[in-house]
């Protein structure tokens, strides 16, 4: 049987060990590289979008030819106005896309020798433009799986066996609880929504979809709606998980590394 790819030396493309081996200066370029990816990592000014920039290697920031503004690899970005290292930075982003069940910011604080306040801003700044990067606004191709898992509105039951509710009853729920709908190309992307229940994702579909695409849904009933726009496979997970190809197993993948988190 074959090795899975994720467990290969291949996979490994960046370590915590490289990052700070490397130092602060070759953490900047790649910066440099990640916001100016078309000029391989040369700076082009924010404000009139030149090309030629003299470098003032002493603040390791940068000055338009043609404006004259100055400006830095983060300006602009969500780490402007910095007062961390390079090398932090991006040893936090390591840090938080490779955790393969999350990373919470008290570990964060602990990992990167920072406070948990800096922690936790810095954790949500990376959720912000994780989540740019997956909102593209382009539509979803191929063939995709869609479904929803419910998260939240955890009801803790009484000490006193007397005193416990039924936890099922809407009247006892906290109001809490949402369903994230996600729709999953076969080898590509994955478009996660949060909702207040899974009905909602056939409007989703609707919207980031391709109807030249084909669609994999498990049984539940408000995905017959589905049949209107595409060619949809039907898998009954009471009876079986997989049939032939009919799945929606790499769905469930990624509502199973959600819940691990």
């Amino acid at each position: 049987m074959a090795q899975h790819f994720l467990l290969s030396a291949a996979s490994r493309t960046l370590s915590l060990r490289s990052i700070y081996k490397a130092g602060e200066a070759a953490a900047h370029d790649v910066f440099c590289k990640m916001r100016w990816p078309e000029t391989n990592g040369e700076a082009v000014c924010p404000q009139c979008s030149h090309g030629e920039t003299y470098k003032i290697t002493t603040r390791r920031k940068f000055k338009c030819k043609n404006c004259h503004h100055q400006f830095s690899v983060t300006s602009g970005t969500i780490f402007a106005s910095r007062k961390m290292d390079f090398v932090d930075l991006l040893a936090a982003i390591f840090l938080t896309v490779n955790a393969s069940k999350g990373m919470s910011m008290v570990q964060l604080s602990r990992d990167i020798d920072c406070q948990y306040k800096t922690a936790f801003v810095l954790a949500h700044k990376l959720r912000e433009a994780i989540a740019r990067e997956v909102q593209t606004g382009e539509v979803l191709e191929g063939h995709v799986e869609i479904d929803g898992a419910y998260f939240g509105g955890h009801i803790r039951p009484h000490n006193e066996k007397a005193k416990r509710v039924d936890r099922r009853k809407k009247e006892h729920q906290t109001g809490t609880r949402r369903v994230v709908i996600a729709m999953r190309e076969r080898e590509g992307r994955v478009l996660p929504f949060v909702g207040e229940n899974e009905g909602e994702g056939v409007a989703l579909a609707s919207e980031n979809v391709s109807r030249t695409t084909t669609m994999s849904a498990d049984e539940a009933g408000h995905w017959d709606a589905l049949h209107m726009g595409w060619n949809v496979d039907r898998v009954n997970h009471s009876e079986i998980y997989s049939d032939h190809g009919k799945h929606t197993n790499l769905v469930e993948s990624f509502f199973s590394r959600l819940r691990n988190m």
